[in-house]
């Protein structure tokens, strides 16, 4: 049978989807084998199934598009480094080098070759975040990548089946937190055998003895559909920029997305210089988030694989933030990484008659918390100071939708989810004291951006504990579209009233609590064109306040929460 065959096409459809649904299995098998909370609880990870020449096939719906479109550029290099004939079955590889993965040294990307019938398939892979590298941890405090940790090369993590235990035992001397993170590996690497039995036990299934055929097919058919959807859109080059906190410098993000026949290009010149902090992004990086953020919003159901991602090309200037050649310190990329599909999607936004999403808080705000006696020295505790190295996801809200309101307290466009405080608290000794909405933190419009959230936490017993700050949109708020408001900046402080910056490492004193008031969405279209019903249902769930009812949407509200038509009526005119 041929592809031109129908038969032969549903099959290979067949076998398609189930290519997806062996790496869903590999990455819910990473999820429930996990230690570190940032996988079995946030999903922050990727899986994936490759052919012969390291082209991406299929990706779990599980996992991040940071990690997921930086490991369809990596495996590659694996290959490269090891090519398919010399791999023997048992042979499973690793590296975490920012340059070749996902851009920073707390990703480790597993890789392994899939044997059938003695000849090496194609491989499986996975990228994962692990709780500690070593170094300076997880901040953007670094001044150079030599700084922030171990940095693995492509090597052996198994070899015939035999486990590199010198790099095991480097990797245990490195790390704050070695049964977390040599526990994670092990997972990282049964995660891939899962995804290999199901890949081998399809094959026998069908009846095939390798993987190109259907590697053609989807790859194939995959451009075929982006290119007709590139093709509905109007021809040309537009542009847009966004300014950034920062380090301690704001930062310009500039791109021209242009539209053509047989590709959309983005080109990120004008961007700022790399920092000489760590949050620069490398190109792998920048490609992800890139190519993301433009196909979420032109071919957002076509499967992602290799095919899909190629009509996708971009450029950034070498030196800059988004382009940081070695040895730049790259640990917290994230923070301008997440920033890239609001740049992108201000371009597509005058490309659409209806717009786009409005911006959103987009950065995460994770909560890296560390603390040890050699860490927090504070006289005015008097008990023992707890050791300990944690990482708590968080997410403020998302821009509002041309037809539909911002979703609040969301990873867009990470994808990650909220840690469940619970999860945290059995794992370290802290206490989350207030974990909620933030009202008003959502940008007012006919569509209401996603609200943020406001928190505040403390050591177990009032120890002192340190924040590795890294949070953005604390002095440049999420805007809104079409007459929307902009959502509210981020605020970072301590309870008993002292500021801290956005980033850096801080000291939270014994008895002291951080406090976190993380940004909302944009707001889309005038507030006045909302109606006056839902904006007195948001009053009464508490998403936003009377006052903001009145001053930003026009709405005046009777004592009993009903709306005031006449005194409505006189403000909206």
């Amino acid at each position: 049978m041929t592809a031109a065959n129908p038969l032969a096409q549903i099959h290979q459809h067949v076998m398609w989807n189930r290519l997806i649904a062996v790496v869903e299995e590999q990455a819910q098998t990473l999820i429930r084998t996990a230690f570190s909370t940032s996988v079995r609880e946030a999903g922050d990870l990727a899986a994936a199934v490759f052919d012969q020449r390291g082209r991406m096939l299929a990706q779990a719906v599980t996992g991040t598009p940071g990690h997921i479109n930086a490991l369809a550029s990596c495996v590659v290099h694996f290959i490269e480094a090891h090519p398919m004939e010399t791999m023997k079955p048992g042979d499973v590889f690793i590296t975490n080098d920012p340059w070749l993965a996902s851009g920073h040294q707390h990703d480790i990307t597993v890789a392994t070759p899939v044997f059938f019938n003695d000849v090496a398939i194609g491989m499986v892979a996975n990228t994962c975040h692990v709780v500690d590298i070593g170094g300076r941890g997880f901040t953007p405090d670094g001044r150079q990548v030599y700084e922030e940790g171990l940095n693995i090369p492509i090597l052996h993590l198994f070899r015939e089946g035999e486990p590199n235990e010198t790099l095991f035992d480097i990797v245990r001397m490195n790390v704050r937190e070695s049964k977390q993170v040599v526990g994670d590996i092990y997972s990282f690497t049964a995660a891939n055998d899962i995804a290999a039995n199901r890949l081998i036990e399809m094959m026998e299934e069908f009846n095939i003895s390798d993987l190109e055929g259907l590697s053609d097919f989807i790859i194939d058919s995959s451009r075929a559909a982006t290119l007709d959807r590139i093709n509905e859109l109007p021809h040309g080059t537009y542009e847009n920029e966004l300014t950034m906190d920062g380090y301690d410098a704001p930062v310009t993000l500039k791109a021209a997305v242009t539209v053509s026949k047989d590709n959309i290009h983005i080109d990120y010149e004008g961007t700022s210089p790399a920092s000489s902090h760590g949050i620069n992004v490398v190109l792998n990086y920048t490609k992800a988030y890139t190519t993301y953020g433009i196909k979420v919003a032109v071919a957002p159901d076509i499967p992602n694989n290799f095919g899909s991602m190629e009509p996708f090309t971009f450029a950034a200037p070498e030196g800059c933030i988004l382009n940081a050649p070695r040895p730049f310190a790259v640990a917290a990329r994230h923070i301008i990484g997440h920033l890239l599909p609001d740049t992108i999607l201000g371009c597509v936004d005058q490309m659409l008659d209806d717009g786009i999403q409005a911006e959103g808080s987009a950065s995460l705000w994770n909560i890296q918390l560390r603390s040890g006696p050699s860490v927090s020295t504070n006289t005015d505790y008097e008990g023992d100071i707890p050791e300990f190295e944690m990482m708590h996801f968080n997410s403020g809200g998302a821009g509002a939708r041309p037809t539909l309101d911002g979703l609040s307290a969301t990873g867009f466009p990470s994808g990650v989810k909220g840690v469940p405080v619970e999860a945290t608290e059995s794992i370290a000794p802290i206490v989350f004291w207030r974990k909620e909405l933030r009202a008003d933190s959502g940008g007012a419009g006919r569509y209401r951006g996603g609200l943020g959230q406001a928190m505040e936490l403390g050591g177990d017993g009032g120890a002192p504990f340190d924040v590795l700050a890294m949070f953005e949109r604390v002095n440049n708020a999420p805007k809104g579209r079409h007459g929307g408001l902009d959502g509210s900046t981020g605020i970072v402080a301590r309870a008993k009233g002292d500021p801290m910056r956005s980033k850096g490492q801080q000291s939270i004193p014994a008895y002291d609590r951080l406090v976190l008031q993380m940004p909302g969405g944009g707001g889309f279209g005038s507030p006045h064109d909302r109606p006056a019903d839902l904006v007195a249902s948001d009053v009464a769930d508490g998403y936003i306040t009377e006052e903001s009812a009145r001053d930003e949407y026009g709405v005046v509200l009777n004592s009993d929460g009903t709306v005031d038509s006449a005194g409505t009526d006189r403000l909206r005119s």
